[in-house]
């Protein structure tokens, strides 16, 4: 017994030592650190977001800060002032200079600019709950967000995504909240208030860094309102002024946000923006001072809807008292419900705009899945955070959280994208709940305590199971094929080229080999149609398209395009190898294709309970697509691609083979206007598209459009300053020449434009920027 009760008394003293924040901190860190650079072993990004940022990023460090970024959206160009704040892509420049006297490259530092914030976050959290409850409690909300998937799959190493700036600034917001709440007053009664600043100030400087920063706001002032109506039914009345302050203070982060917007750039609804001006129009809004529709909105409606309400509980704080107060507050709770409910159409239209909805992973309805693999148990656990209102326990810090939480947790549910956002609060719910329940147990007997403690320690060992065991799992979707096909569409291209591919892979395109895609960053239906068959050629020579790419990586989003083109009857399927010998055999559901070779190939098709003879088969073998010849006559409308080198085929009927996707991928039957350019046998085929062409060159100190297949009888060319200005505008005859030197008085044009046309008909188009012309930036 004494032995035992020595082990008990050590295993105390040690769990104690754990919980002071002088070795909690340092453990917190190491962990939260640790798990998010287990990507630093790749050798590339993850998704395909990255690339366009780091390409920006790498870009500007030799250009400055330039706003016409002409390797992007072919054949336009992209203005930077258009998409994120410049905060996104200044800040891993500046931990980029920061760390790189001690040897860290750019990439690397790119890399480690999510981990560094995705951390802090961990702290601050931890901080924020260290104040508003105690050690026990910050260590076990921070441990679980700090390995909870939900958290590390948006701050690891080399995926790097705005959002985790917003939920870092957030988490500072709350070490403000949680420092005004809890603050014991000196000389002056009301110095507490001078904390609630840091909310304010926190939800402005978000707008520095993300354009879609406006949950913050959302946030904040949900905090805000829960505390005044917990103050109210607590009868704390002297804290409902809390809530007005924090109120008062997002009002200081609307001129915050304001400034930064005028200066780095405004949000998705900035007056500069189509659906900030859609968006004014629809709710009667007028720009003046500030300059962003969301933060007007939030100045003339949400911010005196909230004042109004903390004002009116301030008010019958003074004449009711006792159980009184839960009768307005269920009142006021069904009067909001019913307004939710009127709004809800507009609200959900605006972030249905804020938030497109594409045929991507990010926007789909969260399942129970994503729930598990975002949040392990814990996520299951947030209920548990209602024993927090027992009247023995309850305090003001439990509404302040329930504030904030019934918005993440909402957002969560609607969309996978918000899951990252989600993840704060249901660390947060899920630890005080679980400790909570830990409380109820061990207060009955010794046997419920040791249960209870088992209970904790399993639920927070499972979501660190979960958490790291998903992040292993995590791996880059560029590969070595990528990167050697791009590279060489780089080196072996004009400045100029315009790409046509797939809109994931355009980011892809734009580092790796820094041309211009057609399309990237969101669904182009445009190149799904294209991909199908739907765009003729003149069309392509209208967007100045000079390459393009088919790849596996397309045929396995075969779903995706169709869906996109909002199109229907095609059917291409990815068949993976299995192991039967003599036989080439592959499968997937409930297709099948099993191939004998000989002179004479015996291929059957199995589509469902159906096998059949298909129509024509092709086999790759290094970098020879031909078309074999089969014993029997064909029996079923299917067509197989079957590649040796990567061992995989492709089962499709005759609709899909019709298609240029098919066509340049599976087949050596292709348009002469298609050139093969480049292919590694199975992964990326590079095609040129053969038409009349622009090439710009620097010849002796100035800018030379050289023409191919010369054509076209005008040239029109556009100049822009950088801010996107146009200053200069004028058509050239060109008619039987063969190049055309650009005219130095451009009126300060740093940006070209060109248009390459035969009288009406577009035979070319593309953009540059004449410095890098001049200086062969590649």
């Amino acid at each position: 017994m004494k032995m035992k009760a020595g082990i008990l008394k050590r295993l105390t003293r040690a769990r104690e030592l754990i919980l002071t924040p002088r070795y909690a901190i340092p453990i917190l860190l190491i962990l939260a650190s640790a798990i998010r650079l287990l990507p630093m072993r790749f050798k590339y990004l993850l998704g395909y977001d990255p690339y366009f940022h780091l390409a920006y990023i790498r870009y500007a460090l030799t250009h400055g800060w330039v706003n016409f970024f002409p390797y992007a959206i072919g054949p336009w160009g992209f203005q930077i002032h258009k998409f994120h704040p410049l905060g996104l892509w200044m800040t891993p420049a500046f931990v980029y200079k920061l760390l790189h006297p001690l040897g860290v490259s750019l990439y690397n530092a790119f890399r480690l600019t999510p981990v560094i914030f995705g951390v802090l976050t961990v702290v601050f959290v931890y901080g924020a709950i260290l104040i508003l409850y105690g050690k026990r409690e910050a260590f076990l909300s921070a441990f679980i967000l700090a390995v909870s998937f939900g958290h590390v799959f948006r701050s690891m190493a080399g995926y790097y995504r705005g959002d985790n700036y917003m939920l870092f600034w957030y988490s500072v917001a709350l070490l403000g909240m949680a420092l005004g709440l809890t603050w014991k007053p000196g000389r002056w009664r009301y110095e507490r208030f001078a904390f609630y600043i840091i909310p304010g100030i926190a939800t402005g400087l978000s707008a520095f860094f993300w354009q879609a920063y406006y949950p913050i706001f959302a946030f904040v002032l949900a905090n805000a309102v829960l505390l005044s109506i917990g103050a109210f039914l607590l009868e704390k009345d002297a804290k409902i002024l809390d809530g007005l302050a924090i109120t008062l203070s997002t009002v200081l982060g609307v001129l915050v946000a304001n400034w930064i917007g005028g200066k780095f750039g405004y949000g998705m609804v900035g007056y500069n923006r189509w659906l900030g001006k859609k968006l004014a129009e629809e709710l009667g809004l007028h720009f003046g001072i500030v300059k962003d529709a969301f933060l007007l909105a939030y100045l003339e409606y949400a911010v005196p809807l909230t004042i109004g309400t903390i004002i009116a509980l301030l008010i019958a704080s003074r004449w009711v008292k006792g159980k009184r107060r839960i009768l307005i507050i269920g009142g006021l709770t069904i009067l909001v419900g019913l307004v939710v409910i009127g709004y809800y159409p507009l609200a959900e239209n605006l972030l249905n705009r804020l938030f497109p909805q594409s045929p991507i992973a990010e926007t789909v309805r969260a399942t129970k899945s994503d729930w598990w693999e975002a949040y392990g148990a814990v996520g299951f656990l947030i209920p548990l955070f209602l024993l927090r209102f027992a009247p023995k326990r309850v305090q003001l810090g439990d509404f302040l959280l329930l504030g904030s939480s019934l918005v993440m947790v909402s957002m969560a549910l609607i969309w996978t994208r918000f899951l990252f956002i989600g993840s704060l609060s249901v660390a947060i719910l899920g630890a005080l709940g679980l400790l909570a329940l830990f409380d109820e147990l061990s207060n009955v007997n010794r046997k419920t305590y040791s249960i209870a403690l088992v209970v904790v320690i399993l639920i927070s060992g499972a979501t660190a199971y979960t958490g790291i065991n998903n992040t292993l799992k995590v791996k880059p979707i560029v590969n070595d094929n990528w990167a050697r096909a791009l590279e060489y569409l780089g080196n072996h291209s004009g400045i100029n080229d315009v790409v046509l591919t797939w809109w994931d892979e355009g980011h892809w395109v734009t580092y790796f080999a820094n041309r211009a895609p057609v399309a990237q960053g969101s669904p182009s239906r445009w190149v799904a149609k294209y991909y199908l068959g739907k765009v003729s050629e003149k069309n392509m020579m209208s967007l100045g398209v000079d390459y393009v790419i088919v790849s596996l990586d397309a045929v396995e989003k075969f779903g995706a395009i169709l869906q996109t083109a909002n199109e229907k009857g095609y059917v291409m399927v990815l068949l993976r190898p299995e192991p039967l010998p003599g036989v080439l055999a592959f499968s997937a559901g409930v297709y099948s294709v099993m191939a004998t070779p000989g002179r004479a190939w015996d291929v059957r098709v199995r589509i469902g309970n159906a096998w059949g003879i298909p129509v024509k088969v092709f086999v790759e073998r290094g970098t020879n697509v031909t078309e074999i010849p089969l014993k029997e006559e064909p029996t079923i409308d299917a067509y197989v691609y079957i590649n040796l080198n990567y061992g995989y085929a492709v089962l499709m009927n005759g609709k899909a083979f019709e298609t240029p996707l098919a066509k340049l991928m599976f087949t050596n039957e292709y348009p002469s206007s298609y050139k093969p350019f480049y292919s590694d046998g199975g992964v990326v085929k590079i095609f040129r598209f053969v038409h009349p062409n622009v090439e710009v060159v620097s010849e002796n100190g100035s800018v030379v459009l050289k023409f191919y297949n010369a054509t076209g009888t005008s040239l029109g060319v556009y100049g822009y300053l950088d801010n996107g200005t146009l200053v200069y505008k004028k058509w050239f005859n060109v008619k039987d020449k063969g190049e055309f030197v650009l005219p130095t008085n451009l009126n300060g044009s740093v940006v070209i434009r060109y248009v390459y046309v035969q009288k009406k008909t577009v035979l070319d188009r593309g953009v540059f920027r004449i410095e890098d012309v001049l200086s062969v930036y590649h």
